[in-house]
């Protein structure tokens, strides 16, 4: 069946959901978060949630893939794939309009190019084999493998090594295929996009404000419950670097410096991505994020 797909990404603290929430406010949308880290429950302020963002004017925009896992369970592509068709599934049902919006250009592209994925055991005996590996053991079995990475920090940290040879060994097994339900999408792709020195800025203020407003106590909490570093490091950015502050390794000044020059960098990433999916085809409508009129007017156009 066609069905069409809104989607609204763009780089990291441009007001995507915002933006997003007045958009499926006015043409009756639901929301589904393409967003890697927020799929996880009581990780809120250090991956930006803004659930009172889906407040409008004294409605609320359903959302989907938001607060689904704790953060010790195991979420991967493939997880985030069968989440996205359920959702989707159930807005056909409610007969009202899907808007993907985030800034995982990961899994953002596995839906506007229909991945065909596999599942893994992540428990299996292989898995707990390999975890006993080092690191310069596992990167010998995955370049054995000969596979094309999704991700260069498959080659370069022991859990997503561990993950893409047991991902690459399942697909040359060919045990498991994904049953995707039978969707053809027809898309209008929204980019918001912002000067580098203006999105260099809103980065900067925010993280002083998460960080003023209880984002050091929400790693601490994450720790009390279980959370080890090394899955800290996994989350990456804020847990990555409030983590070692904790642990005592930095103090604030140089944790704050290191954090807020990796989220510069993890912007210019996301900007990687969606280059690079315009370079296969893929068209991106970039607008400002005040120019929520003429998004108005592309998604009127789309859905006639």
């Amino acid at each position: 069946m066609l069905q069409k797909l809104i989607v609204i990404l763009g780089p990291t603290a441009v007001g995507k959901t915002k933006f997003a929430v007045q958009l499926a406010h006015k043409f009756n949308g639901e929301i589904i978060s393409a967003d890697s880290r927020q799929v996880y429950k009581t990780m809120d302020i250090g991956t930006g949630k803004d659930l009172a963002e889906y407040t409008i004017e004294n409605s609320n925009i359903p959302f989907h893939l938001i607060d689904i896992v704790n953060p010790n369970q195991e979420y991967n592509l493939f997880s985030f794939q069968n989440d996205f068709y359920n959702a989707i599934n159930k807005i056909v049902k409610n007969k009202t309009v899907p808007f993907l919006t985030g800034g995982t250009g990961l899994y953002i592209h596995s839906i506007l190019k229909n991945y065909k994925l596999e599942e893994v055991d992540f428990n299996s005996k292989r898995a707990k084999f390999l975890e006993t590996l080092a690191e310069e053991q596992l990167e010998v079995i995955l370049n054995s493998l000969n596979i094309t990475l999704h991700n260069v920090t498959d080659s370069t940290d022991k859990e997503r090594l561990l993950r893409a040879i047991l991902v690459a060994e399942n697909k040359a097994e060919k045990k498991y295929l994904t049953n995707l339900p039978d969707f053809n999408f027809e898309t209008l792709v929204i980019g918001i996009g912002e000067s580098r020195e203006i999105i260099r800025e809103r980065i900067t203020t925010r993280l002083k404000n998460r960080l003023e407003n209880g984002m050091i106590e929400e790693v601490n909490k994450l720790i009390e419950s279980g959370i080890t570093y090394e899955k800290l490091d996994y989350f990456g950015l804020e847990y990555k670097y409030i983590g070692r502050f904790i642990k005592g390794e930095s103090n604030y000044n140089d944790m704050f410096q290191r954090l807020n020059t990796s989220i510069h960098q993890f912007a210019k990433r996301q900007m990687t991505w969606f280059r690079k999916m315009e370079k296969e085809g893929i068209n991106i409508n970039w607008l400002k994020f005040d120019e929520i009129i003429k998004a108005e007017t592309l998604i009127n156009n789309f859905l006639k």
